[in-house]
């Protein structure tokens, strides 16, 4: 599975449907974390993020890029982040990141943010390789 990086104009086209660009976001096992995971990479969609939600479905998730830190101001639930490199591997993880917290990570380039406990169930550590791909 090849991985996929935001920067490149030739991914990101392919991955536009009309409501908006997804990914599939799974380990190097082959393990889903993100079987539809909506793709934040312009300015307005990084700084909207989730607000305005109520929640995230199981298997569904953000993936913010660029974006090295998160803020939970004005959020209403609790969230994990992942943060990835840009070879896509996890750097750091925030665990239930509960709404008026920031997070981040040294060498973080994007943010997977994941329904609360998605990090742990997974058993995502620092170190692991994801895979991105368009849905």
């Amino acid at each position: 599975m090849a991985a996929f990086n935001a920067t490149n104009a030739d991914d990101t086209a392919a991955m536009t449907t009309r409501k908006g660009r997804f990914v599939r976001i799974m380990t190097g096992d082959g393990v889903e974390i993100c079987t539809r995971c909506e793709l934040a990479d312009t300015a307005l969609s990084r700084m909207r993020g989730l607000l305005g939600r109520r929640g995230l479905d199981a298997g569904g998730g953000m993936l913010i890029n660029p974006c090295p830190s998160v803020m939970t101001f004005f959020m209403r639930f609790a969230i994990d982040v992942v943060f990835l490199d840009r070879e896509n591997t996890i750097v750091g993880i925030a665990h239930t990141l509960r709404p008026w917290r920031v997070a981040g990570a040294r060498h973080a380039h994007s943010s997977l943010e994941l329904p609360a406990g998605t990090a742990a169930a997974l058993r995502l550590q620092e170190g692991d390789l994801l895979s991105i791909e368009p849905v």
